[in-house]
């Protein structure tokens, strides 16, 4: 859902809302809200007023759940935030021309609408989820590095870093580090122009192009228009590129466009280019020419602290033990942490009810989804991804490719299933002293080496299923 389509569901919201609430409490905290983004089942609200969140879920949960329901046609879930940077914009522009001309009540409203309708429309040009910030990003080991050039490409756009290439799994923060370099500029420098895009939409939009009947020409042109005349692109998730040669041979045009211009280009990828098959190596060279940094699965202290983050924005109060908990249960990517946030908080809210560890362990049930794996299903999963039978496995080969994915079997056998290192020894017929070496080599390789924390979390990935 684009963000024109999220803001015309939100008003259609809007419209329920008003008939559903008391007339003092829509105008003064329904009124001032705009919708961000809907994302993962999960619709996005942000407000110039600190206190709306709070008091909106207190005494109007019900309400607004209901209205989304009616609306969507589904359940779904929704978060209000108060946005600082917005607030801060909204009162300048408010005092801006309060100091121009003295205002009369009803002027100053429509001139609070026009600041809030000019937010929205460098919002929908730029088709950001304004939820993704600097602010709210936490930085740990894992994105120190990418959160620095992000930032100073906000700050700088097109005068370093240039293209800027992210590449990580899926959900861990690429397109939020993404959108809020264009959430930064569009508050910091709003004379530029920001358009983001997913590659898959691009190409989506592309074919309809194409296919259609008529002036295709006249519609082509104004398609590369929309992707060429802009300051910064933000293309999201290019390893859709595979294969699709027209799509690739457009992004390689606008590409060199936008570049021959000086104009600022952001892309994320769950691969390095030199790993996405079939691209053009033109293409490749260009991705790389800029600078290219990665993301890795968060550790435990940046679990803790997303989760701290992520209560102080609801005003969710809860020990040290709650969060522990979750983040040891959840721990391949952001996105899975956040959505079992999410499910906990809404069903606090439901129940109106302290979280509690007891009170999480029971909505979670981490305990009865853990499934049990042995060390033949480990050691397989393992082949699969390196090309290694079980058979070479447990042989007496010590060629490197073979000796490499058995140092991380043995590894990954010994954290997932539990097993004494007499056990695996027994499995991978070999010593048990052979087995501690695997293990500790890994153990300590993970510490330097980002590559092979990418490669274990994706195995680990392919045996959840």
């Amino acid at each position: 859902m684009d963000i024109l389509e999220v803001k015309k569901k939100w008003n259609d919201v809007k419209n329920v809302l008003k008939e559903t609430m008391p007339d003092h409490a829509f105008s003064t905290w329904v009124e001032p809200i705009d919708a961000s983004g809907f994302d993962n089942n999960t619709f996005t609200l942000i407000t110039v007023k600190a206190m709306a969140p709070q008091i909106l879920r207190q005494n109007y949960f019900k309400e607004f759940s209901a209205a989304f329901a009616k609306v969507l046609g589904a359940n779904i879930d929704f978060t209000i935030t108060y946005d600082d940077d917005l607030a801060k914009r909204y009162e300048k522009e408010k005092k801006k021309e309060n100091a121009r001309i003295k205002i009369k009540p009803q002027i100053e409203e429509e001139q609070e609408n026009v600041v809030m309708n000019n937010l929205a429309q460098m919002q929908s040009f730029s088709n950001l989820n304004l939820k993704y910030k600097f602010e709210n990003f936490v930085v740990g080991e894992n994105s120190r590095f990418a959160y620095a050039v992000a930032y100073s490409v906000a700050q700088n756009p097109a005068k370093k870093y240039n293209p800027l290439f992210i590449y990580g799994a899926s959900g861990l923060g690429k397109t939020h580090l993404m959108q809020a370099i264009g959430h930064y500029i569009i508050f910091n420098k709003p004379k530029l122009r920001v358009r983001y895009i997913k590659t898959e939409e691009y190409m989506n939009e592309l074919i309809k192009n194409l296919q259609q009947g008529g002036d295709r020409s006249g519609r082509m042109d104004k398609f590369r228009e929309k992707y060429r005349n802009v300051d910064v692109l933000l293309i999201d998730d290019i390893q859709f590129l595979e294969s699709k040669n027209r799509t690739m041979e457009e992004i390689f045009h606008t590409f060199d466009s936008l570049l021959n211009k000086n104009k600022q280009i952001v892309i994320t990828s769950d691969r390095l280019p030199k790993d996405i098959p079939t691209l053009p190596d033109r293409l490749k060279t260009r991705f790389e020419m800029g600078i290219m940094t990665d993301i890795t699965p968060p550790d435990f202290e940046t679990r803790v602290a997303i989760l701290k983050n992520l209560a102080e924005r609801v005003s969710l109060e809860a020990d040290f033990s709650v969060f522990e908990y979750i983040a040891n249960n959840f721990t391949s990517n952001v996105r899975e942490l956040e959505g079992a946030f999410n499910k906990v908080s809404a069903y606090a809210d439901i129940e109106q009810t302290a979280v509690t560890l007891d009170f999480v362990k029971k909505v979670l049930n981490c305990e009865a989804h853990k499934k049990e794996f042995s060390i033949n299903e480990v050691a397989k999963a393992v082949g699969d991804y390196f090309g290694i039978t079980i058979a070479e496995f447990q042989s007496a080969a010590r060629s490197q490719k073979i000796s490499s994915a058995r140092h991380i079997a043995v590894y990954l056998s010994r954290i997932i299933t539990e097993k004494s290192f007499e056990n695996i020894a027994e499995f991978f017929k070999k010593k048990h002293t052979t087995m501690l070496y695997s293990y500790e080599k890994i153990k300590d390789e993970l510490k330097i080496n980002k590559e092979l924390e990418r490669t274990i979390s994706e195995i680990k990935d392919t045996l959840k299923g």
